[in-house]
């Protein structure tokens, strides 16, 4: 690898309390990621109503981000039926259809899909499908400059926070960092976590299609996470964590994108800090306590009696929580299926125990 290629200097931390920091970070993160994939089990369930969730909260995140109104009831609403019956009216409407529709075929199809500048323009194609105003540059590079500014709460622009690469520059400059990317994972001189932040980095920075450059980079961090086995990605939007961080999201990138001594620190801080506080909570969904985002109220009555007692009979449950015997089997039926109790005997003598 040429260490005297940007990409790679820019990585390159030289104060040392800096560099320490950094890799401490990234030492945590890759803890918990293990934890994860080592200790939390959860039900095939539980864990398609979370990638659901997951997929409403990061479309609703990363579009507001850009400027939509829509809630995440909105955009929950606004598919009750399905993609395919829909007609997307409004702008809003057309760009949630996208990003939705896009980041879970991401969830579901990244081992299949390569990383390379084709993935990239069609991943870019697919978001802006719906959009109306946007059909003549779906998946092409821009053909115009593209400012990066800061507007008001009316949207009235009142400053250019950077200039992006500049129309006829901008292929070059993403085969040039794809190129670099492609070879630092490859070879591994940096941990993938650092590949990853450098890439969304410069990718933001060159901006190189004329809209939807934010949520482009936003799945391909979903993306890259994932090809690289941080598979808790679809439980936990990191898109949610940019949008309830967004000031300091634009100030890092901004600090990093303008610095003269192409300083990355700042950035690379912020994306790692968003990383560890995902995997944090990703691991805190094996928490017994996170089950009751999944029960009803008195689904909720009869695990928290379970969870006292440690093992009882329906009748036990029935007669404490002065319930009728076909609900408290129902409940207990709904956590079987969520692995959360196991079956003990037959007829008259079963009794259900909390697996610990």
């Amino acid at each position: 690898m040429d260490k005297n290629n940007k990409f790679y200097k820019r990585l390159i931390i030289e104060d040392p309390v800096d560099s320490q920091r950094i890799q401490n970070t990234i030492a945590e993160i890759e803890k918990l990621s293990g934890m994860w994939t080592a200790g939390v089990k959860l039900a095939p369930q539980i864990l398609n109503v979370l990638k659901k969730s997951t997929v409403i909260t990061s479309t609703g995140s990363s579009t507001r981000i850009e400027g939509s109104k829509l809630t995440d009831k909105e955009i929950e609403r606004l598919f009750s039926t399905g993609l395919k019956v829909k007609k997307f009216s409004t702008r809003d409407e057309q760009e949630v259809a996208g990003y939705k529709e896009l980041l879970e075929n991401i969830f579901n199809s990244y081992e299949a899909i390569k990383f390379n500048e084709s993935a990239i323009k069609h991943f870019h194609k697919e978001l802006l499908k719906y959009s109306d105003k946007d059909q003549k540059h779906l998946g092409e590079y821009k053909f115009a400059d593209n400012s990066v500014v800061a507007t008001d709460k009316d949207g009235v622009v009142i400053g250019v926070i950077f200039e992006p690469t500049k129309p006829h520059l901008t292929a070059k400059e993403m085969q040039e960092l794809l190129a670099w990317t492609e070879e630092a994972f490859r070879e591994r001189i940096f941990h993938p976590l650092l590949v990853i932040a450098s890439f969304i980095m410069e990718f933001l920075a060159i901006h190189p299609f004329q809209d939807g450059n934010g949520r482009t980079s936003r799945v391909l961090t979903n993306f890259l996470m994932l090809k690289y086995g941080y598979d808790y990605m679809p439980y936990i939007s990191h898109e949610k964590l940019i949008e309830d961080n967004k000031d300091r999201y634009y100030l890092a990138l901004n600090k990093s994108q303008k610095t003269k001594n192409d300083d990355i620190k700042p950035w690379l801080s912020f994306f790692l800090e968003m990383i560890l506080e995902q995997v944090k909570l990703a691991v805190k969904l094996g928490d017994q306590e996170r089950i009751e985002i999944f029960l009803s109220p008195k689904q909720s009555q009869v695990w928290q009696f379970m969870r006292e007692r440690e093992e009882a009979t329906p009748k036990e449950i029935r007669e404490r929580l002065n319930m009728a015997t076909a609900t408290v089997l129902q409940v207990l039926n709904k956590l079987l299926e969520m692995k959360r109790i196991e079956r003990l005997g037959e007829g008259r003598s079963t009794r259900y125990k909390i697996i610990k």
